[in-house]
């Protein structure tokens, strides 16, 4: 398979990035009967992890969420299954970055959806100093206190998911209450405060592109800090370029490709190359660049 067959195939991917997303969703959430029936499926597959962000206790859920499984063992060095939780992620952001966060991640296809709607559409620039926040998350709530309040067995209680995480309350909170009378009477104040977290993300989402992603989300930072080392990587050819700053300006992300093509926050989801008229943008599976064919300059 050569550069020219991998260039096609991502190509035809960012044309259908919303079939694949939908995809993605619904293989990690593939027990579907499970939603009527208002149970969890606990079979083999749970033990792998699926690269986005998906609940583990969502019915439908054919995986484990990597941040609920990473937190539930990061406290003890005793589990091998925290080197391989550990692992998986460095593999699947070792690979694609944050590639998973445009494409393989369900809580973003429903932000995406949600900024779909008609409404006037706010720009996050100016709120550029939130996007830390997911950074002091990703240390102090995923990790560090999975480390500090692990039990004797080195067990900890997965503390975004139970307290933060809006994902756990839209795919496995709402469709279990409604489908189990046994724990729709058992609901309290933790669905609650989840419920108006979720409610807030949904508000934002509307006039905000991806506001989760951009600002709260722990796996989202993870996966950005592999971002300039990942195999699959963005490359910018300055000769074929007319500064028309189109690229820039169709990036919902806030992110400028021609100064940076590997930045944190870039979700690869290739609008820059759909708006760039002369192809200086691409991407390959390798650190070196491609030899670039541009489109006519005459274009812009």
């Amino acid at each position: 398979m050569d550069r020219q067959y991998f260039s096609n195939f991502f190509s035809t991917l960012r044309e259908r990035r919303g079939l694949v997303q939908a995809l993605a969703t619904l293989i990690s959430n593939i027990n579907l009967p499970n939603f009527f029936k208002g149970t969890i499926h606990m079979g083999a597959s749970k033990k792998v992890c699926v690269p986005g962000l998906n609940c583990y206790s969502c019915p439908g859920a054919a995986g484990s969420c990597p941040i609920g499984a990473f937190q539930a063992v990061v406290g003890s060095s005793k589990f091998s299954f925290s080197y391989y939780i550990t692992g998986l992620l460095i593999l699947f952001g070792g690979l694609l970055g944050r590639l998973i966060c445009g494409f393989l991640c369900p809580f973003g296809w429903f932000q995406d959806l949600l900024h779909r709607m008609p409404s006037k559409k706010l720009s996050t620039k100016k709120l550029g100093f939130l996007r830390y926040l997911k950074y002091i998350i990703l240390v102090f709530v995923v990790w560090l206190l999975g480390v500090i309040l692990a039990d004797e067995m080195g067990i900890s209680s997965p503390f975004f998911c139970k307290y933060i995480c809006p994902q756990g309350i839209l795919e496995a909170g709402i469709p279990l209450s409604l489908a189990n009378p046994a724990i729709r009477s058992s609901l309290g104040a933790l669905f609650l405060s989840k419920s108006l977290i979720l409610l807030a993300v949904i508000l934002l989402s509307v006039f905000f592109y991806r506001p989760f992603c951009k600002w709260v989300c722990p796996l989202g930072a993870f996966y950005s800090l592999l971002n300039k080392v990942s195999f699959y990587k963005y490359h910018f050819n300055s000769d074929a370029c007319i500064n028309c700053g189109k690229c820039a300006g169709a990036c919902k992300m806030d992110v400028d490709i021609r100064s940076c093509q590997d930045a944190l926050e870039c979700i690869r989801c290739g609008e820059c190359i759909k708006a760039c008229p002369t192809g200086a943008i691409s991407t390959s599976l390798s650190r070196a660049k491609p030899i670039a064919e541009p489109r006519s300059k005459v274009e812009n």
